[in-house]
C-alpha cells in the first residue's frame, strides 16, 4: 500500500487580474461624485453671486440667432422712435426706414457732435432747417422731424429702404443705408408687434450706484419721457389714458389698439434710467434683474392695460 510523505501541501491565492482596475474605477467614480456634489453646493452658495458679477447689463431685441444686442442708450432711442411712429400713426415701413437711417448715421446713439454742425440720432443739421441744436439732441423731436420729411415723399412705404432714407437725408453715400434694412425691419417688428421680444437686464441697486442716480422709482420722470415720445393721452394717437396709483408707486397706461407692446417696450427700455423694476402687459411680466429671460407668463396682467412700477 502506498502512503503519502506526511508533508502538507501549501496553496497561494492570487486575485483575478480584472479586480484591481475595477476597484480603481470605483474609487474614481466615488471621487468624481464627491467633486460633483461639492461643485453643486458651491454653485448654490456662490455661483449665482459670481454669475451676477460677470453679467454685463444690457438689452436685447428678438431671440436666438436673430437677437439684436443693444445697450441702454440704443434701446431707449429705438423705443422713443417707435413711440413717435405710433403717435403719428405711421406704418412699420416708416419705422424700418428710420432705424436703418439712425444705425447708419449714429449707430442708434444720440451724439452731440457730427460732421460740420450735424447732431443727434439722425445727424440732422440746424443750418439745414431741421431745428435748433438742443431740439435735435432730443430723440423724440429728431424722430418727429425725420418722419415729417419722410411722409412727404410719394410712395415712401413701397420704396427700397435706402432710397427712402436718402430722399430724407441727402447723404453723400445714400446706398449705405441698405446694409441696415434687414436689421431695421427686424427691430421694428420686435418693438411694436412681437410680444415680450424686447428685454433689458440690470440690477437696480448697482445700476444706480454706477450712474450716480437714485434707485428709487422716478415715476414722474418716466411719464414725462413717455409723453415726449407718445404724446398726450387721449389727444394724440398712441395712448388713450395714463393714471398713477393712489400710493404713487405705479402707473397704469392704456394704449390704442396695436400699440400696447410699443408702450410696454418703451418702459422696459427706459427702466434703468427711471428705476422701473416691473412692467406687466398682455399676460407677461418683466422684472428687473440680471436675467436675460426676464419676461415671464403672468395671468394677472392678461388684460389690455400696461402697469409699470
Amino acid at each position: 500500500m502506498r502512503t503519502t510523505s506526511g508533508r502538507s501541501a501549501s496553496y497561494s491565492y492570487q486575485r483575478p487580474s480584472w479586480r484591481r482596475p475595477l476597484i480603481a474605477l470605483g474609487v474614481v467614480i466615488v471621487i468624481a461624485g464627491l467633486i460633483a456634489v461639492g461643485a453643486y453646493v458651491a454653485y448654490n452658495a456662490y455661483g449665482r453671486y459670481v454669475n451676477r458679477l460677470l453679467t454685463v447689463p444690457g438689452c436685447q431685441a428678438g431671440t436666438g440667432v436673430n437677437a439684436i444686442g443693444l445697450d441702454f442708450g440704443e434701446t431707449a432711442d429705438a423705443a422713443t422712435i417707435a413711440g413717435v411712429a405710433a403717435r403719428e400713426r405711421l406704418p412699420r415701413e416708416a419705422l424700418t426706414v428710420a432705424y436703418a437711417t439712425a444705425w447708419q448715421e449714429s449707430k442708434l446713439e444720440n451724439p452731440s457732435y457730427g460732421d460740420r454742425d450735424s447732431v443727434g440720432i439722425f445727424q440732422q443739421r440746424p443750418s439745414e432747417g431741421w431745428g435748433s441744436r438742443a431740439q435735435l439732441e432730443d430723440p423724440a423731436y429728431a424722430a418727429r422731424a425725420f418722419f415729417g420729411a419722410l411722409v412727404k415723399i410719394p410712395g415712401y412705404a413701397k420704396l427700397p429702404v435706402d432710397v427712402a432714407a436718402q430722399d430724407v437725408q441727402r447723404s453723400a453715400d445714400g446706398a449705405a443705408y441698405e446694409q441696415y434694412a434687414q436689421s431695421g425691419a427686424a427691430l421694428a417688428t420686435d418693438l411694436t408687434a412681437t410680444p415680450h421680444a424686447v428685454t433689458c437686464w440690470y440690477d437696480p441697486a448697482s445700476q444706480a450706484a454706477s450712474e450716480g442716480v437714485s434707485a428709487k422709482l422716478n415715476l414722474r420722470g418716466a411719464l414725462s419721457g413717455f409723453a415726449d415720445a407718445f404724446g398726450r393721452p387721449g389727444a394724440d394717437g398712441a395712448v388713450t389714458s395714463v393714471s398713477v396709483a393712489r400710493a404713487g408707486g405705479s402707473a397704469v397706461i392704456s394704449a390704442a389698439r396695436g400699440d400696447g407692446w410699443t408702450a410696454a417696450n418703451w418702459l422696459v427700455a427706459n427702466a434703468s434710467s427711471y428705476g422701473i423694476t416691473q412692467v406687466s402687459y398682455g399676460g407677461y411680466q418683466w422684472t428687473a434683474g440680471l436675467n436675460e429671460t426676464s419676461w415671464q407668463p403672468d395671468s394677472v396682467s392678461a388684460g389690455t392695460r400696461i402697469v409699470a412700477s
